[in-house]
């Protein structure tokens, strides 16, 4: 039996397969076995694949519900997974969890746990800590374990490290510093956060016309991209207008 005609065959079986425990109809299954290859292609396009898409939209709708209904959910199965085995990569997660339902204390003291050894400089980790310790306005302590993340790892590239840096020097009255970070940021960062927090602090400096004038590029920018994007930034675009609305009244 040739390699060609085999692979055909397991193709068209699985199809069959998909077919019968998908309710679909059974003339498929005469296709598929009438016109190998080709039969084959057509069925995964215009059945399975949809069928996978129409799985992932219903698990990431199904998380969303559960997150709603028990939102400590994951937190609790991760802290139960970090006591059971306390590695470094189980604290990590019980930290995200953590951090994402706002217990920034306990994501502080998973981060220092995991913090250990060969992950003792680990950048995602150390950038994690950065933002517990900003949640618990310890926004000096943040801003001293980034410039340790910078320091222990020369090439680690984050736009979200960036911006972070550039919101803890605004926090702590460095203003100048806080505009060049922002700066460097704003051009390139994939979303509106930084643009118009550059904005926001350039008209507190006094730059009224620059600040304006970078309230209106995140609109346009905004404007010009897909219509999920502007979904997505639906809350930054709404400051930007309502800060534009006030400088040019």
């Amino acid at each position: 039996m040739s390699p060609i005609f085999l692979l055909s065959l397991i193709l068209q079986v699985g199809c069959c397969v998909h077919v019968v425990r998908s309710g679909r109809p059974l003339y498929w299954v005469l296709i598929l076995l009438m016109f190998s290859y080709l039969a084959v292609l057509v069925y995964v396009i215009v059945a399975v694949v949809p069928d996978m898409r129409m799985r992932r939209s219903g698990d990431r709708v199904l998380r969303k519900v559960r997150a709603h209904l028990d939102p400590g959910r994951d937190a609790r199965a991760a802290s139960l997974q970090a006591e059971v085995a306390d590695t470094p990569e189980n604290r990590r997660r019980l930290a995200i969890e953590c951090l994402r339902t706002g217990d920034f204390a306990g994501a502080e003291q998973a981060y220092r746990r995991a913090l250990r050894g060969i992950y003792a400089h680990d950048p995602d980790m150390l950038l994690g800590l950065a933002r517990a310790q900003l949640g618990l306005d310890q926004p000096a302590d943040a801003l001293a374990t980034l410039t340790t993340l910078a320091e222990a790892n020369p090439g680690y590239r984050s736009y979200d490290a960036d911006l972070l840096h550039a919101n803890l020097l605004d926090i702590l009255g460095r203003t100048e510093e806080a505009l060049r970070r922002f700066e460097a940021v704003a051009p390139n960062y994939p979303g509106e956060e930084a643009r118009v927090r550059l904005g926001q602090l350039l008209r507190q400096a006094g730059h009224t016309d620059r600040a304006a004038e970078q309230f209106r590029d995140s609109i346009a920018r905004a404007q010009a991209a897909p219509a999920y994007y502007q979904r997505e930034q639906k809350a930054w675009l709404e400051i930007a207008r309502r800060e534009l609305a006030t400088l040019t009244a």
